[in-house]
């Protein structure tokens, strides 16, 4: 097997820990406890506050990635040391720290609100409300900085298309056959212009070599 097409494989002796996905799993006494792995290569690239990024992507990364930590760290003490790592190094990308301390404390009351919630409760309330959820109409920008707030563009909608004013609002008009005509959410989604990257590291995913069963029948 140890030269099987290229690959290698490693044994360890047996253990009572082990590093799985972004998971340190480890058997103590009669329990399992679990912990946060990142690999020993990840250079923690966070985005930079000066990025020309939406407005709320530093937050969203931020109560995304404690609530990550809270949820997998079974031992407190272990969660509030990933999650001052955390805060160091988006120290370390530019970030003020008078800036992060009001998000990290909403991340805080989030993570503790929805880790309280009982979970067969919180996913029948999905369900149930996806009965009579409303129309969504995505509007697919590029983002650039200086082009009109998603604010702005929501108001737009609201002032112009889904309820103009002395004209009934959109979601009451009907089709030709009868059926309800329309969308009565608009949902802003963002794409990034490309960068460097895009241009220095070309990814083509329509050339990916020989299929994986022509190495099976490699002799």
């Amino acid at each position: 097997m140890q030269n099987w097409h290229g690959l290698e494989w490693t044994c360890e002796p047996l253990s009572t820990s082990v590093n799985f996905m972004d998971l340190t799993i480890s058997i103590e006494g009669e329990r399992l406890s679990t912990t946060l792995y990142e690999k020993p290569q990840n250079l923690y690239l966070y985005l930079p506050p000066h990025s020309s990024h939406p407005r709320g992507i530093a937050a969203g990364l931020i109560l995304g990635q404690v609530l990550r930590i809270r949820h997998l760290c079974s031992k407190q003490e272990d969660a509030n040391e990933h999650i001052k790592q955390f805060f160091c190094r988006l120290c370390e990308r530019g970030h003020e720290p008078s800036t992060l301390i009001p998000i990290f404390s909403r991340a805080e009351d989030n993570a503790h609100a929805f880790l309280r919630r009982n979970t067969l409760v919180e996913y029948n309330k999905q369900n149930k409300s996806k009965v009579g959820e409303p129309q969504k109409l995505f509007l697919h920008l590029q983002y650039h900085p200086e082009d009109p707030t998603t604010h702005e563009i929501q108001k737009l909608w609201h002032q112009h298309v889904s309820q103009p004013r002395n004209e009934p609002p959109l979601h009451t008009l009907e089709s030709l056959d009868g059926h309800p005509f329309g969308p009565t959410w608009l949902i802003v989604a963002y794409s990034r212009p490309l960068n460097l990257r895009n241009t220095f590291s070309v990814r083509n995913i329509h050339n990916r070599g020989r299929e994986i069963s022509s190495y099976l029948s490699d002799k």
